[in-house]
């Protein structure tokens, strides 16, 4: 590549760089652009309706005709409850605020007539006492909604169970709500709050957030709400997003799971408005009863009460352009949520979108610079086909929500931008140096001067490094009882704690292998002590996974996760290993082997950490027990390794030298087969117990593994791996 071609690359990833930089910040106008293609797929892929039994009493334009202009006083709407209860509706929730007295009860209005005497007043009816007194052993949800005004927050009817740290900071945050009668208060069976997407500068109503919080308690929605109560559920159940603080990635009210976004919000797939989901309340409360196909589509259902009426101004607009009534929206959430049939943006979806941006503009400045405008067109074209029927599958068939608009336009961009420097610079270059050397060299030459670059070099150097190997105990039974799902996040937790201690410790990560990892020390670069680092690497392991399992992190219920750690230092080849379009860098050699060995050996010596005796001679004041000479699978030579019990003041510890002293008469023991052996070996039992609790398991090993001590003057063990 040229200079001037390498310029060109330079200017056009710093191009890339900032589209890349523009996505990350997500400015409104991507946001828009997003939303709208997510609506353009509900519109060519809208939610089946489906006969599910939620169903709204509507306070429709005719009921408002027949009853009376709103707001209706609130016997009447005793007299629903009554009505609805009878039916055996599963529950019933209103899409409506109580937050002021009923002023049209008797009681009010005589109340400020003058010179009415105190004993006819207590004598009149109260509507809001009747209304409350309906609530009773009745299941009946209220609405509140959010205020600007005052302090009061409601009462929460349910309890709140957390997988991680309980959530507070991820949903909407509230500090006041419009308030509740106490009679109302304190006999609804549920209170949720009725909030569409509160903030959301657009008119489409997108997303239904399930929760709000004050910072200190969560508030559930009216229709998480009707759902619990539904079930006669009592707790919702919320599991955040591993390694991530104020996240929540589910919801689960009684036997209902719902994904959420990391705030809590449930991205609403919505069906065509249909007459079938609506009741009008004017039937519900017809003189002489509702009729027999009222009672049979309300029988077991979860009942919203709202209003379609216009003239009360609860209209909103779903994702398919239809201006439908609130409470259907609350509706068609519960339709959803008992369909199953969810829309969820992942966690990883903005990232998966940055970065594709970055790969397919990198790609498409190297495919501009290198080759030909063309070719990078057609790449682009191809980029732009792949990402809309990836991100269009990726909807239709698993509900997920994946932007294809913005790595096309930052693409487009990208190789625009490529190519007109291209036109300008570059081509104009290569016309100069055509018509210079154009008449002495033949085009083969003229081509490979305008295409060389220089290719990368395989190879390594040999070098002393401390390798080890890590292992999970028993993983085969831990995924026999598991999902994938499970298996996977498992690991990636775990795998990620590890590494995080080899990288502490200026350790390289090699690779992971299954429920593996390999690392080394020294290198690409000389780390000092890089032995002794690698034995604290693996003493923080040690902690880390205790940590890990007294919180049970894993969620496996009491069930403790162990790992075996092998450790060896020698010489070993280390450097850019594979082929010439794809590489690693890695290290191979006899003490790789070994390294792994001693990993498996764990099992055999049951315990957790061993080194061989090279890796032993650089940690010379930690608490280490020698383990025996063990002939390792493919090593015709023994193999002396020692035992990790801990660190330096661990070894300057008065128990660790009582049991070190009693472990040094041991190993004599085994090595001249003497009788003593046994009661030693048990005398060194009751000592570790009280320094680390694998330890006593590892003398009853032990006591059965005489060879491995009886034979080492016979066979010495092999140190020329060292």
């Amino acid at each position: 590549m040229t200079r001037v071609q390498q310029v060109g690359v330079i200017v056009g990833l710093v191009i890339v760089t900032a589209l890349t930089l523009l996505r990350a910040g997500d400015p409104l106008f991507f946001r828009l652009a997003r939303e709208a293609v997510f609506d353009e797929y509900q519109r060519l892929a809208p939610r089946p309706f489906e006969d599910v039994p939620v169903r709204v009493v509507d306070i429709d334009e005719a009921s408002l005709k027949a009853l009376g202009q709103w707001p209706w006083p609130r016997d009447r709407l005793a007299r629903l409850v009554d009505r609805l209860s009878a039916i055996g509706v599963a529950a019933i929730a209103f899409d409506i605020l109580f937050s002021e007295p009923d002023r049209l009860s008797p009681h009010a209005v005589v109340r400020d007539v003058e010179g009415v005497s105190p004993e006819l007043l207590g004598r009149l009816p109260d509507n809001d006492a009747t209304f409350a007194r309906s609530f009773e052993d009745r299941p009946v949800v209220l609405g509140f909604g959010i205020s600007s005004d005052g302090a009061f927050l409601p009462q929460v009817k349910a309890g709140f169970a957390f997988t991680g740290e309980p959530p507070f900071g991820a949903p909407p945050q509230i500090r006041a709500a419009t308030p509740l009668l106490p009679e109302f208060e304190q006999r609804a069976a549920g209170i949720g709050h009725i909030s569409l997407d509160p903030g959301n500068p657009s008119s489409v109503v997108r997303t239904m957030p399930l929760l709000l919080s004050d910072g200190q308690q969560l508030y559930p929605n009216l229709v998480l709400e009707a759902l619990r109560v539904a079930q006669g559920a009592s707790t919702y159940i919320l599991a955040d997003a591993p390694r991530k603080a104020d996240t929540i990635m589910m919801i689960k009210a009684g036997e209902f799971i719902i994904p959420v976004t990391a705030a809590g919000e449930m991205w609403l797939y919505v069906t065509p408005d249909r007459a079938e989901r609506y009741v009008s309340a004017a039937k519900v409360l017809a003189d002489g009863g509702p009729p027999e196909e009222v009672r049979a589509a309300l029988q077991g259902a979860i009942v919203f009460v709202g209003t379609s009426a216009a003239g009360l101004q609860d209209i909103r607009t779903t994702a398919l352009g239809q201006h439908v009534p609130g409470v259907s929206i609350h509706a068609q959430a519960a339709e959803q949520v008992l369909s199953g049939r969810f829309l969820s943006r992942p966690d990883w979806a903005d990232g998966l979108e940055i970065l594709s941006i970055a790969l397919a503009g990198i790609l498409v400045v190297e495919l501009t610079m290198a080759f030909s405008p063309a070719i990078a067109l057609a790449f682009g074209l191809l980029v732009t086909a792949v990402a809309l029927a990836a991100s269009w599958i990726a909807f239709l068939y698993g509900g997920l929500l994946l932007d294809p608009l913005a790595p096309i336009v930052c693409g487009t961009i990208t190789h625009f931008a490529a190519t007109a420097f291209r036109i300008l610079v570059i081509d104009r270059e290569r016309r100069e140096v055509r018509r210079a050397f154009g008449k002495y060299l033949s085009p083969e030459l003229l081509y490979r001067i305008e295409h060389t670059r220089d290719a990368l070099q395989l190879g390594g150097d040999e070098r002393q490094l401390t390798v080890m190997f890590v292992d999970v105990r028993d993983f085969t039974a831990i995924s026999e009882h598991r999902a994938p799902k499970e298996v996977v996040a498992f690991l990636n937790m775990l795998l990620d704690a590890l590494s995080r201690d080899v990288i502490a410790h200026e350790g390289m990560l090699d690779k992971f292998i299954g429920d593996s990892i390999m690392a080394f020390w020294n290198a690409p670069v000389d780390v000092a002590d890089h032995g002794a680092k690698a034995v604290r690497a693996a003493l923080a392991m040690r902690g880390t996974l205790a940590r890990l399992n007294a919180e049970d992190a894993f969620g496996f219920g009491g069930q403790k996760v162990a790992i075996g750690i092998g450790i060896h230092t020698g010489l070993a080849c280390v450097g850019n290993m594979g082929a010439e379009v794809h590489f690693n860098y890695s290290a191979v050699g006899d003490t790789v082997n070994i390294a792994a060995r001693i990993e498996a050996a764990c099992k055999d010596v049951s315990y957790d950490v061993l080194i061989s005796d090279s890796t032993a001679a650089t940690v010379p004041g930690m608490a280490l027990l020698e383990a025996g000479a063990l002939s390792l699978r493919g090593r015709r030579s023994r193999t002396r390794i020692f035992a990790v019990v801990g660190d330096e003041p661990m070894a300057a510890s008065g128990a660790f030298a009582e049991l070190a002293a009693i472990h040094a008469r041991v190993v004599e023991a085994l090595r001249n087969r003497s009788g003593t052996a046994r009661d030693l070996v048990r005398t060194a039992r009751q000592k570790a117990a009280a320094i680390d609790a694998a330890l006593p398991e590892f003398y009853r090993r032990l006591a059965r593994r005489g060879e491995h001590f009886q034979r080492e003057l016979e066979n010495p063990p092999d140190v020329a791996a060292k």
